[in-house]
């Protein structure tokens, strides 16, 4: 049981991945690079530098202002994932301390995410412009914590890719596989495996 709760954003409160994934694989092409999505799925989770380092990708700062600007012509295909916001209101209602921990800029979580009007569920958000390290460095977690002043025994983080565990898992904090987004566990250690949002407040200390 727990009695502090932390979340991703992107694949565990609101559905990105087409966006997200569409948008980089066209800012790609427009530099001669054919990609198909799930080649590019391994990106998922890290902040979008980081991403495009890991494909190795030249000329990072054109392509990934290419991708950011890109992403709002797949905003409709953007939502909340069914039953997240009724999970957050009443963990807000409980008055369990809620937190993200997220690979987003402060503006690209601002543009994505507060339109969605849950912001006000959360004491506590960390983006990558707030810890000089990132997922899966397990900082940004610590550093949420210690805003919420929640100790890590009472913590949980629940995410939807490797990147999200292993973040927990340097932190010293249990870990929640939000299956909706990462649609397989295979080969992730998680302490929790959440098939619908609703399954987290079972958790509830």
């Amino acid at each position: 049981m727990y009695r502090c709760f932390i979340f991703d954003v992107d694949g565990t409160i609101i559905d990105t991945e087409e966006a997200i994934l569409k948008s980089l694989q066209k800012a790609l092409r427009e530099e001669g690079r054919e990609h198909t999505v799930e080649e590019l799925r391994k990106i998922l989770g890290i902040p979008g530098i980081e991403g495009l380092r890991l494909l190795n990708v030249a000329n990072m700062d054109r392509v990934y202002e290419r991708w950011v600007a890109g992403i709002g012509e797949y905003a409709g295909s953007v939502s909340v994932f069914p039953g997240m916001e009724k999970v957050l209101r009443s963990l807000h209602e409980k008055n369990m301390p809620l937190g993200i921990v997220t690979s987003k800029t402060r503006q690209e979580f601002a543009d994505g995410f507060e339109p969605f009007g849950l912001g006000k569920y959360f004491r506590s958000v960390v983006t990558a412009d707030d810890t000089k390290r990132h997922k899966p460095d397990p900082e940004p977690l610590l550093a949420c914590l210690k805003k919420l002043r929640a100790g890590r025994e009472e913590a949980i983080y629940i995410g939807d890719t490797r990147y999200d565990l292993e973040c927990a898992k340097g932190a010293g904090v249990k870990f929640g596989l939000a299956l909706w987004g990462a649609k397989s566990a295979e080969g992730l250690d998680a302490d929790h495996i959440f098939s619908e949002p609703e399954e987290i407040l079972n958790l509830c200390k």
